[in-house]
């Protein structure tokens, strides 16, 4: 099997040497090439099962392909996804090829991109992706949407991509990124949970060990869980978070899951006040900022944004 891939960033590199490790050959584009060069020179190609091959262009990437293919986007989403699918097109992607969008892309403008490849008998894609670093070395959670019939053409791929039992087919177009906007709009709520009951403990009269109550609370009790064991490795190597400012980055996400809900009529109090806390956090960093920040680090290697 080989794939077309293209963004090989913090997630979209990892991904792919995934891939190469369990004998997918990949195909490989990032718009700066000097970042396809350095895969190349930090990954020895002798320990993967599958070949990388490097594209320096769009029609590159095409002949490194044999028809129909499959191509898995893993870039920033809004207008770099609509650029990228024009660059495609324009290099000959054509009838029966496959678009795969793994990044954090809108729903509706996935069930757009959607419906504009299929007039062009191109099928898309919309893939939820999480997992962070980890699931991206590993293998992910993928949240499908689109055809149902394609999406069960690539059950070998999507078995090579995710962790045991982490991929679903859960509906038409725009189904996967709607479900990862959700979860996602949840992730919030549980990072500001997690940050608010850091503070409270670091202010008590009891001069608590920080390090040793999330530890203690990975082991056994109800709030225990992924997120919970990152902080726990965040605060192991530093007690205070004094490597962060607590001014929070994101917020694209959360804020369409805010939105889509109010046009549901929907009341997301939790979702929607973790978002104000990230907004509010630029001008007022708490200790709960700290936090916040330091899961973002721990699972997608986000940095925190300039002052």
């Amino acid at each position: 099997m080989t794939i077309g891939f293209l963004g090989l960033g913090k997630m979209g590199r990892l991904m792919v040497s995934h891939l190469l490790k369990l004998g997918v050959s990949v195909a490989g584009w990032n718009r700066t090439e000097e970042v396809t060069n350095s895969f190349v020179k930090e990954n020895d190609s002798s320990k993967f099962s599958g070949q990388f091959i490097p594209a320096k262009s769009h029609v590159e990437l095409l002949q490194h392909l044999n028809a129909p293919r499959v191509f898995f986007l893993m870039i920033p989403e809004g207008k770099p996804v609509d650029e990228v699918l024009e660059r495609l097109l324009s290099a000959g992607l054509s009838r029966g090829d496959i678009v795969i969008d793994g990044g954090n892309s809108f729903y509706k403008d996935s069930m757009r991109r959607a419906v504009m490849l299929k007039e062009k008998g191109i099928s898309y894609i919309d893939c939820g992706t999480s997992g962070g670093l980890t699931g991206a070395s590993n293998g992910a959670c993928l949240m499908l949407g689109g055809e149902k019939t394609i999406v069960d053409s690539l059950s070998e791929l999507w078995e090579k991509m995710a962790v045991t039992g982490g991929w679903a087919y859960l509906g038409s177009s725009g189904a996967g990124h709607f479900v990862k906007m959700v979860h996602n709009g949840v992730e919030y709520g549980i990072d500001q949970a997690l940050g608010e009951g850091v503070e409270l403990l670091s202010k008590s009269q009891f001069s608590l060990d920080l390090p040793t109550v999330i530890k203690l609370w990975n082991h056994g009790s109800v709030i225990r869980g992924w997120l919970t064991e990152l902080l726990g490795e965040e605060l192991a190597a530093d007690p205070n978070l004094q490597t962060y400012k607590g001014n929070v980055g994101g917020g694209t996400t959360g804020g369409w899951t805010v939105a889509e809900a109010k046009n549901q009529g929907i009341d997301v109090p939790v979702i929607e006040t973790s978002l104000l806390e990230r907004q509010k956090s630029k001008t007022h960093p708490t200790m709960a900022g700290k936090t916040v920040s330091s899961l973002r680090h721990a699972y997608g290697g986000h940095k925190e944004p300039a002052s």
